[in-house]
């Protein structure tokens, strides 16, 4: 069976250059959500969400082999990596401990809500996270946006967005928001930090 792969098919959103920034418009995308705050590399739910949203979309791409549940236009399909939209929680100063985060992983478009509620059962009676109780859809019409792979620690992540900003003020376009995705194309919890792929991108509108 043919797999589709979203990284493949939104090349332009996956696998943009770490050498120089680019414009993309992003719309109509809906992904299985979780919301939270704090420290993502010491918060025990950030943890546990991270393994939810795999353990629902693990669920959902392996249906076919099961006759209980049947999903209406179902295609085989490569689960997607993890991405995360971040904010601060009060508004004001950065610190890890203080940030506001939004992790989710891409769904095809026949994931309805009935789709994922019969998944977040099974996937629930399977793993007793019960984060997954939490999952939800949300789609994301960002419009507009800078975007660039940076490769490296997060840490280092300051640079490249200045490097993104600067782009986009050079082509005429203002970054619209704080907030800003990232596509996490490595396993953060099994990669060297200096070997981090990581796709970067913010909204931006023309001046």
């Amino acid at each position: 069976m043919n797999k589709i792969d979203f990284k493949k098919k939104y090349k332009h959103l996956y696998t943009p250059s770490d050498k120089t920034p680019s414009i993309v418009q992003v719309t109509g995308l809906h992904y299985a959500v979780l919301e939270g705050t704090g420290n993502p590399n010491t918060s025990q739910t950030f943890s546990s969400s991270v393994e939810a949203l795999y353990a629902l979309s693990y669920t959902i791409s392996m249906s076919y082999k099961s006759n209980k549940f049947e999903i209406p236009g179902f295609y085989s399909f490569v689960v997607p990596p993890l991405e995360g939209v971040w904010d601060l929680a009060d508004g004001k100063e950065f610190s890890k401990d203080n940030l506001k985060w939004t992790i989710g992983i891409l769904q095809p478009e026949f994931v309805t809500q009935d789709i994922l509620s019969n998944a977040k059962q099974i996937s629930y009676n399977k793993k007793q996270n019960e984060l997954i109780k939490n999952i939800h859809l949300k789609q994301f019409n960002e419009g507009l946006c800078c975007t660039m792979m940076h490769i490296g620690s997060f840490d280092d992540e300051p640079a490249t967005f200045a490097a993104m900003e600067s782009f986009a003020k050079k082509e005429g376009y203002i970054r619209t928001e704080k907030t800003h995705r990232e596509i996490y194309l490595s396993d953060f919890r099994k990669t060297s930090p200096d070997k981090l792929k990581t796709v970067l991108r913010f909204k931006v509108e023309k001046r």
